[in-house]
């Protein structure tokens, strides 16, 4: 199974549309995630004209969309639990907020966005996943998405970079 991994895509406030590498990335994925911060329902209406999508609400989400996202989601996917959140806190405590959110469950990766800063590391057994931000440069290195592949029971990820 293949995921398209996106959030902080803040639409229309950063960028006006989802960048056209993205949309043709994501289509050759079974599944798309968004972590929060798409602002516009609009953006995830067309994520879920390409893949289906579980997507969670992020801090500057619009009112309907935190009426109608959930804060967090657990799925799971080839028998991996993935749990996903937006993730709000500072830079320096975000992986205690995110894996606080999940403290009463077990997961094999833990999605999450909020700091627009692309980041994967394993932390005791759990894959923490932010695929940074498609829209921002200026608190982020650079513009990004990010693919979770699991097959065979074994997960990989990676950061991909969007030139805009």
């Amino acid at each position: 199974m293949k995921i398209g991994v996106i959030s902080d895509i803040h639409i229309p406030v950063a960028t006006k549309s989802l960048p056209p590498k993205v949309l043709e990335l994501f289509k050759q994925c079974d599944l798309i995630v968004h972590a929060g911060d798409a602002v516009e329902r609009s953006v995830i209406d067309t994520l879920r004209s390409i893949k289906e999508t579980v997507a969670v609400h992020g801090n500057m989400d619009s009112l309907e969309l935190k009426n109608t996202l959930p804060l967090k989601a657990v799925f799971v996917a080839e028998g991996k639990n993935i749990g996903v959140t937006h993730g709000h806190g500072v830079a320096d405590d975000i992986l205690d907020a995110v894996a606080g959110v999940f403290k009463k469950q077990k997961l094999d990766i833990i999605i999450f966005g909020h700091s627009h800063k692309p980041f994967k590391k394993i932390v005791n057994g759990v894959l923490y996943f932010n695929p940074g931000s498609v829209s921002d440069v200026v608190h982020a290195p650079y513009r990004s998405v990010g693919i979770i592949e699991i097959k065979d029971g074994k997960i990989r990820s990676e950061i991909v970079k969007i030139d805009q």
